[in-house]
């Protein structure tokens, strides 16, 4: 049975969900999946984390329903697209099968509904540090883990205070300068991509960074993640496009529960 007040879309984009990590907001997704159904949906990367899983396996059965809730989708008649990241680079090898309806793809051009072709793809392949040192990119992975852990702590504290979620990470990442510069050249290489590609714009993940802007002379969308700033890139039927940042479902009041929530455009 559908929950009241579900939202269609044309299409979906989300990425970064690292199922397999303690710090995935499954709960927080599998929500907003209740609420957002779409004709098309694209997995932008990393949805699973199999550095995580090499290391220790966490596999909650929170994890599971957010597995379970989208082949669900995709039984129900959504196409669904898997665009694998470098957390998830085990599933490379598998580009071009199907499983459980989902399409595995090492990249997909999105016809909008206003007509604009968009280049989907997670984005490493644009990032110095994982092409160039990888070992480098397992200790960022690691000091990123700490800090999740870290923001789980200050998190629980918040909650008992009365606040909604709120990301340490996500903070100190718009706060030190390295970080912003970095976001920066990663968006100018995409967009440069995607314009080499011969689209009009760009889809992407891969920094946790959730962002809609055409600075480059080019649409650049970045869907965010499920670890720090629960955010998903919505399509509409007219072709409008959207970032929903659903953090916003914890200051809802009980009786409240079931409604859907405004989205926030970017």
């Amino acid at each position: 049975m559908e929950e009241p007040g579900v939202r269609h879309l044309r299409s979906l984009f989300i990425s970064d969900v690292h199922l397999g990590s303690r710090g995935c907001q499954a709960d927080l997704l599998l929500d907003f999946l209740r609420f957002h159904d779409a004709e098309t949906i694209y997995l932008v990367g990393d949805i699973i984390d199999g550095w995580r899983l090499r290391r220790s396996w966490y596999w909650p059965q929170s994890h599971n329903d957010v597995a379970q809730k989208i082949l669900r989708k995709a039984r129900k008649g959504a196409r669904v697209y898997y665009v694998p990241g470098n957390h998830d680079e085990f599933l490379r090898d598998y580009i071009g099968t199907h499983f459980g309806g989902i399409d595995v793809r090492q990249q997909v051009i999105h016809k909008a509904a206003d007509g604009r072709k968009l280049l989907i793809i997670h984005g490493d392949q644009f990032d110095v540090v994982v092409r160039h040192a990888r070992w480098l990119a397992f200790m960022g992975d690691w000091a990123y883990a700490t800090a999740l852990t870290l923001n789980t702590y200050v998190n629980i504290v918040r909650r008992r205070l009365g606040f909604s979620y709120w990301s340490l990470s996500a903070w100190a990442k718009s706060k030190v300068k390295n970080a912003v510069n970095f976001i920066g050249a990663f968006e100018e290489a995409l967009a440069r991509a995607a314009r080499e590609s011969e689209v009009d714009g760009v889809v992407c993940g891969h920094i946790h960074y959730a962002a809609m802007h055409d600075r480059f002379g080019i649409a650049y969308f970045n869907c965010g993640d499920w670890v720090e700033s629960c955010t998903a890139l919505v399509e509409n039927h007219d072709g409008s496009f959207e970032i929903v940042n659903w953090t916003k479902r914890q200051e809802l009041a009980p009786d409240e529960e079931l409604r859907p929530l405004q989205s926030a455009a970017a």
